[in-house]
């Protein structure tokens, strides 16, 4: 499923010259890039590249420190510059992340909730919706990833596999313009990975908005409109996966190609 870029569409969002550092260490050095509505954008790159700094920036869990985000036409509004500023108006805070949806690495669901819980806990108490309409949402929500039977079961009781996929449903219930999606599948075995993967390219099949960071080039060839290949903090290559994946012209994204080919 290579899927074709629609340039017509507008953007969710774009990002424009971001820089992150950590202390003296500079994570991103100025990146540029933007998401148009229903298409996948893939990140790649080796550890340390600033692949998951990147997507945190990007709902604000993470907090640059220049550079400007504009989410559905709106830049963000900051406060101080540097090191020290931040974002000037809490309700674009909670529109960001609200609308944005991340996926983690680690599952993150709250332990001491069975997995409907979990799934309706944010619509509930972040978007004011109704409790019972929302068990009758969340239900449906964990049968479209595969797992309704497990409602009422408890985190520990549930395989890596089955958690991503809760937590998928945990993302989709925000009703969010856009899901990111960081390493979602690097913490799971070949068998469990692939319960996921097929969630995501559902997912994407629907002309969902995704921002997504894998290691897995055969995902991000198959889901991508965009791939952008991050190289100590820039971007080194970017453009349609067929470009990128099949016929790389840096020579750095040639070695980490081989180099995850090999792996």
């Amino acid at each position: 499923m290579n899927r074709q870029p629609t340039s017509l569409q507008p953007h969710v969002l774009e990002v424009k010259d971001l820089h992150k550092s950590y202390g003296s260490l500079d994570v991103l050095k100025g990146v540029s890039f933007s998401a148009p509505k229903g298409q996948v954008i893939t990140f790649i790159g080796s550890s340390g590249s600033g692949k998951s700094t990147l997507l945190r920036c990007c709902n604000l869990l993470e907090l640059s420190h220049a550079g400007d985000i504009i989410f559905d036409g709106e830049p963000v509004i900051w406060k101080q510059h540097g090191a020290a500023r931040q974002p000037a108006s809490r309700q674009q805070i909670t529109a960001m992340r609200t609308n944005l949806a991340m996926v983690f690495q680690q599952f993150n669901l709250w332990s001491h909730m069975t997995i409907l819980d979990n799934v309706i806990e944010a619509p509930v108490t972040v978007l004011g919706r109704p409790r019972d309409e929302m068990r009758g949402i969340g239900l449906e929500l964990l049968s479209k990833v595969g797992i309704a039977d497990k409602a009422d079961a408890w985190p520990s009781q549930l395989s890596g596999g089955q958690q991503q996929r809760a937590a998928i449903a945990r993302a989709l219930a925000m009703q969010p313009m856009a899901m990111l999606f960081d390493e979602p599948t690097s913490a799971l075995d070949p068998e469990l990975e692939q319960e996921v993967v097929r969630v995501i390219k559902a997912l994407a099949e629907e002309g969902r908005t995704m921002l997504l960071v894998t290691h897995d080039m055969r995902l991000a060839r198959d889901l991508s409109n965009h791939v952008i290949f991050l190289h100590q903090g820039k971007i080194e290559e970017q453009g349609a996966p067929d470009d990128i994946l099949v016929n790389p012209k840096s020579e750095r994204l040639q070695q980490f190609l081989s180099a995850s080919a090999a792996s």
